[in-house]
């Protein structure tokens, strides 16, 4: 034991003497260790929609890298903030993790007493996939296409129901722009998530639903709904009979939705890298690209991968998003 000590004592001195801090020994112990149990991954919204669908298959991939289960945990509410405050307030040791999308820049400027700061709140891990919104409506409305489906909300006004996620979630968002499109106001209708919205959709509960390609594309090509436009400049593989806003004659509703990966602010540099790189592996994954393709959504290209890229993205569509929240007049919700 005393010349083991002599070893330790005299390797730290070598490590002094380059110029190398002591502490590289531990944080290399931890990052080859992690993880050691169970890791939860929090998705802000219900079971069933988007985001939930997405977080299984992130839950799934790494799991297998990893060699520790990853559990996805659902915590919505309030356009996703309940969940995101549950994350951003869970300790910073790499075993509870979060994944959000557009609809996390923009909260910031949608509710009035977030308890936490977008900015500073997550260490940012990675990008995902990226795609765009599709315009649908519940199977009978009698409405041949978009600019038809323009004049009747007109017509209708607060008569049409339109089903969200809550207030700053994606769905919200894309409801906000129809607005604008219809200069109409139909009635906005909240859920915990787009999974029970568009249970509602397909039961004919509501009239429209403005949802992300990666749960709408199953329910159009099965016949369940009608599908009027994807907000993308170009039609989706997946949905080749749909038209592009443009193509339907919907200007500016254009929006494009990303998801991005994240961990509590503090999380350690050894344990972000060993998430990075599994979360590069998933998206490289041939059968997840395909997976993805299926649903209208891709990958991001290899240089805006990285945690910094990611960090970029996030603070420019937070300011990205204040300036057209503003621009649309909607007053600030406060987070019950």
């Amino acid at each position: 034991m005393f010349l083991t000590s002599i070893r330790r004592s005299a390797a730290m001195a070598v490590l002094a003497g380059i110029g190398l801090p002591v502490a590289v020994i531990s944080s290399g112990a931890s990052a080859q260790s992690y993880p050691t149990k169970t890791i939860t991954l929090i998705i802000a919204f219900a079971p069933g929609g988007p985001s939930d669908t997405l977080g299984r298959i992130t839950a799934d991939h790494m799991s297998r890298t990893l060699g520790q289960q990853i559990v996805v945990e659902n915590v919505g509410g309030a356009g996703g903030t309940v969940g995101t405050e549950r994350a951003a307030k869970s300790a910073p040791d790499g075993y509870t993790l979060f994944q959000h999308h557009t609809a996390f820049p923009a909260a910031q400027s949608l509710y009035s007493n977030l308890r936490y700061d977008t900015r500073t709140a997550f260490e940012t891990i990675g990008l995902i996939n990226t795609g765009p919104m599709v315009l649908t409506s519940r199977k009978s409305l009698d409405v041949k296409d978009a600019k038809s489906l323009i004049g009747w909300i007109k017509e209708q006004g607060d008569k049409v129901t339109v089903g969200h996620a809550g207030v700053a979630s994606n769905s919200h968002l894309c409801s906000l722009l129809l607005m604008q499109v219809a200069a109409s106001k139909p009635a906005l209708v909240p859920y915990r998530g787009t999974g029970p919205a568009m249970n509602d959709l397909v039961a004919g509960q509501i009239d429209l639903l403005c949802d992300q390609a990666t749960t709408a594309t199953p329910q159009v090509v099965a016949g369940a709904i009608k599908a009027y436009a994807v907000t993308s400049a170009e039609r989706l593989p997946a949905l080749p009979d749909v038209p592009s806003a443009k193509e339907a004659g919907l200007t500016g509703f254009d929006m494009v939705i990303w998801n991005g990966f994240y961990a509590p602010k503090g999380s350690p540099k050894p344990i972000l890298d060993t998430l990075h790189a599994a979360l590069q592996k998933m998206v490289d994954d041939p059968k997840v690209i395909e997976r993805f393709a299926q649903t209208g959504t891709v990958t991001f290209p290899k240089e805006q991968r990285s945690m910094e890229a990611h960090r970029k993205l996030l603070e420019s569509e937070i300011e990205r998003f204040a300036v057209m929240i503003k621009a649309t007049g909607v007053k600030q919700e406060a987070v019950k």
